[in-house]
C-alpha cells in the first residue's frame, strides 16, 4: 500500500557511534574516532532537497573514570561540544561494563531501538536515518513499517555504511546509504577533545 509521500520530509538521524567507530575502522583503518555527527548529518540529510534535518541524537558507552581518564574524558568533552554546535542535538550515555577487564555496551542498542520506535510512532520523522551496520537493528525496521501501516502514514527508515567491497551489506529492512571515503574525510572533527 502506498501512502502520501510530504514533499518535506523531516530526517531524523540517529548514531550509533561506537558502531560507526568500528564500521570507518574496519573500512579505511582509522583508529580514532574523528568523525564530526553533525557534519555527517548534514551532509546525508544535504544528499536529498526534500529532507529537513529534525534532529540528530548521539549514543555511546562511556568508560568510567576510575577505569579510564582519557577516553571518559573525551567522550563527555566531544559530545558536550556537539551539543553546543547545534541546537537539535541530544545524547544518550551509559557507563561502560566490564568483564575481565573487557569494557562492553549495555543498555545502548535498546535506547537506540526504542527511540527510533518511539519517533515513528509519535509522527516526529518522515526519515529515520541510522548511522550503524549492526544487524539487530533489522527488527527496527519490521517495526516501523509496521507502525507506517498502522497509521496510514509514508515513513522510510535507511542505515549509513562506509562504501568499502569488505562492507557488503547493511541492515536488512533499511535503505542503504553508501558514505565515500572523501565524503567522510570532508566531515572530519578537527576540535582536540583531550582533557588541557
Amino acid at each position: 500500500m502506498h501512502y502520501f509521500e510530504p514533499k518535506i520530509k523531516r530526517a531524523e538521524i540517529f548514531f550509533d557511534l561506537q558502531n560507526l567507530y568500528l564500521s570507518v575502522k574496519a573500512a579505511w583503518k582509522i583508529n580514532y574516532p574523528n568523525f564530526d555527527p553533525v557534519a555527517l548529518s548534514r551532509l546525508i540529510v544535504g544528499r536529498y532537497p526534500d529532507w529537513r534535518l529534525a534532529g540528530i541524537h548521539l549514543y555511546t558507552g562511556v568508560h568510567t573514570y576510575d577505569r579510564n581518564p582519557f577516553w571518559h574524558s573525551f567522550w563527555n568533552n566531544k559530545l558536550a561540544a556537539h551539543k553546543a554546535q547545534d541546537t537539535r542535538v541530544d545524547t544518550f550515555t551509559t557507563p561502560l561494563h566490564y568483564n575481565n577487564g573487557t569494557p562492553s555496551e549495555k543498555g545502548v542498542d535498546i535506547r537506540i531501538a526504542l527511540d527510533l520506535v518511539r519517533t515513528a510512532r509519535l509522527g516526529r520523522c518522515d526519515v529515520a536515518v541510522l548511522f550503524s551496520r549492526d544487524t539487530d537493528f533489522a527488527e527496527v525496521g519490521k517495526e516501523i513499517r509496521a507502525i507506517a501501516h498502522e497509521k496510514q502514514r509514508w515513513i522510510k527508515i535507511a542505515s549509513v555504511m562506509p562504501d568499502h567491497p569488505d562492507l557488503k551489506r547493511g541492515i536488512d529492512g533499511t535503505d542503504w546509504i553508501r558514505l565515500s571515503k572523501e565524503e567522510y574525510d570532508r566531515c572530519i572533527d578537527a576540535n582536540d577533545y583531550r582533557n588541557k
